[in-house]
């Protein structure tokens, strides 16, 4: 595994967003692991998190020209994503836009904000539950007339769709054209909990039921 996938999952760990123990998700489904970009908040975190985004569009040849940040959680992420990108040896400078959950009657008024979409739009986001949310990114962006070309996020669970043999990644690209990347998988986190690690204390712990849960629910 590259060294900055390893220094992501450890972020992760570190800053509480990915959390081990026994969580129920929405769907009532027991999951030993919580995934919550939300809670990410100090200025080094959001820069490292926005290093590791940058590092996984520049590994997938990622084509884009603007970044979307579904409101609320993609805002940060694809802000952070910018300024990484900005402040690489190569630096690139792509345009930031985002949407609110309700629209501005005063002002400048409209639901989006930021760069105008035009062109590819990627959407950049935390992960992929069951890919409404992600469609409904879709129908915002091409509403203006720009396309929809992807999705990055930072963790694909790779958990089957109900009654499907397909992930909700794999569904948006299968069923709507809307390819999804993502920094890591849940099969490089269960690697990552297989070898040591100083900076993480405790975590391996739970790798074995980290596996029950994937041979269980997800793709392997």
């Amino acid at each position: 595994m590259p060294a900055w996938k390893r220094r992501f999952i450890r972020l992760m760990i570190n800053e509480q967003v990915l959390r081990f123990g026994d969580f129920t998700l929405k769907n009532g489904r027991r999951s030993p692991f919580f995934f919550n970009m939300g809670v990410i908040s100090r200025g080094d975190a959001l820069l490292e998190m926005g290093r590791a985004y940058a590092a996984a569009w520049r590994v997938e040849s990622i084509q884009c020209d603007v970044l979307f940040g579904p409101a609320y959680k993609g805002i940060q992420i694809a802000t952070a994503m910018a300024i990484a990108l900005a402040a690489d040896p190569q630096p690139l400078n792509l345009p930031v836009a985002f949407n609110r959950k309700e629209a501005k009657s005063h002002g400048e008024g409209g639901s989006l904000v930021g760069a105008p979409l035009k062109g590819n739009v990627l959407v950049v986001d935390d992960v992929v539950t069951d890919g409404a949310a992600k469609l409904e990114s879709k129908a915002i962006i091409e509403a203006t007339g720009a396309k929809a070309c992807g999705v990055l996020i930072a963790l694909d669970r790779q958990e089957y769709l109900d009654g499907r043999r397909v992930t909700a990644a794999e569904a948006l690209g299968l069923d709507h054209g809307l390819p999804v990347t993502s920094i890591v998988n849940l099969q490089e986190v269960i690697d990552y909990l297989g070898t040591p690690d100083e900076g993480v204390q405790g975590a391996q712990g739970f790798r074995q039921t980290m596996i029950q849960y994937q041979q269980q629910y997800c793709a392997q």
